[in-house]
C-alpha cells in the first residue's frame, strides 16, 4: 500500500473534484462532521480554521493505495478500517476528517481530508508529510496482512534480476547460434525467444545503446550484464565488409531500413574488425610472418 499527503488551501475546489459522480465516490469514514456535500464540509473545516488565521494551508489531503490485487479483494469495511487506522498512525484521531473511496478504475484508492487544525486552535505539523504518510500507510499494511511498499519493490527487484539471468542467456545463445552479421540481424533473432531490441537513437540520429524488453522488464543492455552494452555486442558480430567500411569512413551504418550515425567509438570498435578479418585471412593463405 502507498500513502501519499500535502497540505492544501483549496479544500473546496480539490474535494468537488474528489466528489464527482463519474468518480462513484462512497464515503467510508467521516468524524466530528456532519454534512457531507464538498461545500457543507468546507463550511464545517472553516468554523475550526478561523481559530488559527495564520495557517494558509490548513486541509490535509491524503491518498491511501493499496495495491491492484488487495484493493480488489476489499470491502468498504476494509477500507474504512485502513482510513481509522491511518488516522491513529498519524495522531490525527481527534481532528475532523472525511473519506471516501473511488472504484471507478482498476486501482482502488481513499482519499481522505482532515482538517489541519484541531479544536484547540492549533495547526497540525505538516514537515516531511509526505514521507511520514508513506511510513504510516506501510506500518497501517503490516497491521492488516496488506502489501507493502517494500514488499512491491522486492517483488520487481527479483523479477528483474530473474529477467537479467534469461536475458543473458538468450544473448549468449543467438550470439553463439545464429552468429548474426549485423545488428538487424541480431535483433530479429532475439525476437524469435521473445525479446525485443529497442535502438535507443538521440535527437541527431545517432544510434546511443539498445534496450530490451522481456517478461515485463525494459533494461538497457548495459543493466542486464555488461557483455551486452552496445559496443560489447558489436564486438562479437561479424560485421560484413561494406558495414565495416561505412561505419569507418561515414560514421554511420544502416539500421531496420534507415541509416543512423554512430558513436566515435563505436565505429572504431566495428572499424577494428578489418585488421581481424586481414589477420584472418592472411593467416588462412599460410603467409608467414618475418622477424
Amino acid at each position: 500500500m502507498i500513502g501519499m499527503g500535502k497540505s492544501i488551501s483549496h479544500t473546496s475546489a480539490s474535494m468537488t473534484y474528489g466528489l464527482r459522480e463519474e468518480k462513484k465516490p462512497e464515503i467510508i469514514h467521516s468524524q466530528y462532521l456532519a454534512g457531507e456535500t464538498p461545500k457543507e464540509i468546507t463550511e464545517e473545516f472553516k468554523i475550526i480554521q478561523q481559530q488559527n488565521e495564520l495557517c494558509k494551508k490548513n486541509t490535509l489531503s491524503f491518498v491511501l493505495s493499496p495495491t491492484i490485487k488487495d484493493g480488489k479483494k476489499m470491502e468498504n469495511k476494509e477500507l474504512r478500517e485502513i482510513t481509522e487506522r491511518f488516522l491513529k498512525q498519524m495522531k490525527l484521531q481527534e481532528n475532523q476528517a472525511i473519506a471516501f473511496v473511488h472504484r471507478n478504475r482498476q486501482h482502488v484508492h481513499i482519499h481522505l481530508y482532515t482538517n489541519r487544525i484541531n479544536f484547540q486552535g492549533q495547526a497540525y505539523k505538516d514537515n516531511f508529510i509526505g514521507k511520514r504518510s508513506q511510513l504510516a500507510a506501510e506500518r497501517v499494511a503490516k497491521e492488516m496482512g496488506l502489501t507493502t511498499v517494500r514488499d512491491v519493490q522486492q517483488q520487481k527487484m527479483e523479477q528483474a534480476r530473474d529477467a537479467r539471468i534469461i536475458l543473458k542467456r538468450i544473448h549468449e545463445k543467438v550470439i553463439s547460434e545464429v552468429r548474426p552479421r549485423d545488428f538487424d540481424q541480431y535483433i530479429k533473432a532475439m525476437e524469435g525467444h521473445p525479446v525485443k531490441v529497442i535502438p535507443s537513437i538521440n535527437k541527431q540520429n545517432q544510434l546511443q545503446g539498445f534496450r530490451f524488453e522481456f517478461a515485463g522488464q525494459n533494461l538497457k543492455g548495459s543493466e542486464v550484464h555488461r557483455s551486452m552494452s552496445m559496443n560489447k555486442i558489436a564486438e562479437r558480430i561479424g560485421f560484413n565488409q561494406n558495414a565495416i567500411e561505412k561505419a569507418r569512413t561515414e560514421k554511420a551504418m544502416h539500421l531496420l531500413g534507415k541509416t543512423v550515425s554512430v558513436t566515435p567509438n563505436l565505429a572504431t570498435k566495428i572499424a577494428a574488425k578489418v585488421i581481424k578479418q586481414t589477420i584472418k585471412r592472411t593467416i588462412g593463405k599460410g603467409v608467414g610472418i618475418e622477424i
